[in-house]
């Protein structure tokens, strides 16, 4: 910061201030006489904003000077400075309170990098945050779902099983109508891809000739539909159930693999510098302001 870039206040009231004015008591103006003399708070909140020393390179184009400005407000609210000196002190500790908040932007964004990584479906990290139950299903809901979401799609996910179990009773049952009886049970989205299964397969398709050579198709009864149930939709439902009752566990997993250190190390290092940075200069500036008191009151 150059020398020339302070305003120094050179209110003429000051300079030509005449000495009997300035031992005013307290009780014939309603102010301290050396408040009085400079202005009081008000003045001295107007050149803190005003001078802008600093606020010219710690706030950023894209950043809210708006919300710079009220930061800084309140802190000469707080700590009242009088003169360049004492104003440049609250500036400076604005300004590591304004970096501090710019990194924890820097500190979410990093965290947002890894997830973009560590949430993929292919990354292997739900596969390894699952291997104590050995089941999985690939989604990020994990990270995103609310615990009322969770509560509220294990109920589904439950109901939805607690289906597929009771048709399949039916079915095995093989009393007459078991079939009717059955497709009642399922949900609409079940019965829904039931009759895909069922629906004639194109003869001219790009598929490999080879996919389902070993696959029987469905027939339309108990015997199919139970098959159907057992070996793809029950599997599915299992799966999906499991990978609910686990998303803190594939939540605790996924952010853990986010944490980049190679990343945040730095960040966290320069937090440091601004803590000490702010300790520091906060020490000055109340140095500075009780050996001005401690003058006033000689």
């Amino acid at each position: 910061m150059e020398k020339d870039d302070f305003e120094v206040d050179t209110d003429p009231a000051i300079e030509t201030c005449d000495c009997k004015n300035a031992a005013l008591t307290t009780t014939e103006t309603g102010l301290p006489p050396r408040r009085e003399l400079h202005g009081g708070y008000k003045s001295s909140r107007f050149n803190a904003v005003q001078h802008g020393v600093l606020s010219a390179h710690t706030v950023l184009p894209w950043e809210n000077k708006t919300e710079y400005e009220a930061l800084l407000n309140g802190l000469v609210e707080e700590y009242t400075p009088r003169g360049p000196t004492e104003d440049h002190f609250v500036e400076e500790i604005a300004g590591v309170i304004w970096r501090k908040r710019r990194l924890r932007f820097a500190e979410a964004a990093s965290y947002r990098r890894g997830l973009e990584n560590t949430a993929d479906p292919l990354s292997g990290t739900i596969d390894r945050a699952l291997v104590q139950v050995g089941r999985t299903w690939p989604t990020i809901d994990a990270v995103t779902a609310t615990p009322s979401a969770t509560a509220k799609d294990l109920i589904e996910w439950k109901r939805w099983e607690a289906s597929l179990r009771i048709a399949l009773e039916i079915l095995s049952a093989g009393k007459a109508g078991a079939y009717e009886a059955a497709l009642a049970e399922l949900d609409e989205g079940t019965r829904t891809s039931w009759q895909e299964e069922l629906a004639p397969v194109p003869e001219d398709t790009d598929e490999d000739e080879d996919q389902d050579e070993y696959e029987e198709p469905y027939t339309a009864d108990a015997t199919g539909l139970a098959k159907y149930l057992r070996r793809w939709v029950l599997p599915r439902c299992a799966r999906q159930l499991g990978y609910v009752e686990n998303r803190s566990v594939i939540r605790e997993q996924v952010l853990g693999e986010a944490l980049d250190l190679n990343r945040l190390e730095p960040l966290g290092r320069y937090e440091v510098h601004l803590d000490r940075k702010l300790e520091r200069t906060l020490a000055m500036l109340l140095r500075l302001q009780g050996l001005r008191r401690s003058n006033e009151s000689i």
